[in-house]
This record gives structure tokens, sequence and C-alpha cells, in this order.
């Protein structure tokens, strides 16, 4: 496998991943009580609670991108 094919599976994995994050970040601003109410049927879960969760989720989720996705692929950018 050469540098190309690896900085372009990157920046694929990072498009697809932060368009991703982009579009769970607007649900939950768009309609948070919507995304409450179908969550909490699954999961007795307060609402602070669940802000807290959404958030932590979220945060992970946004670190797991740059650390797996967008940093080695700048990474083989700079080397390719």
């Amino acid at each position: 496998m050469d540098i190309q094919t690896l900085t372009l599976f990157f920046q694929w994995c990072s498009i697809i991943n932060i368009s991703l994050l982009v579009f769970w970040s607007l649900f939950v601003i768009g309609a948070p009580n919507w995304v409450y109410r179908t969550q909490s049927m699954f999961l007795p879960i307060t609402r602070e609670t669940f802000n807290i969760t959404i958030y932590c989720f979220l945060g992970a989720f946004k670190f797991l991108v740059i650390v797996f996705n967008v940093v080695p692929y700048i990474a083989l950018r700079i080397i390719g």
C-alpha cells in the first residue's frame, strides 16, 4: 500500500466522520427534546444526565476523529 492510497483513505475517513459529527451535533442542537424523548424510551435517564452524557459522547467522538483520522491524514500529507 502506497502513501497516496493511505492519504486518500484517511481523507475519506475524515470527511465521513466529520460529517457524522456535524450532523449529530446539529441534530442534538436542533431537536434536543425529540432526541431526549427517543433515547429515554430505551434508557430511563434524567434530562440533566442525558445532557451531560451527550456532551461527553460528542466530545469523545470529536477527540477520536481528530486523533485517528485527521492527524494521520495531515501527517501523510506532510510526508507525501
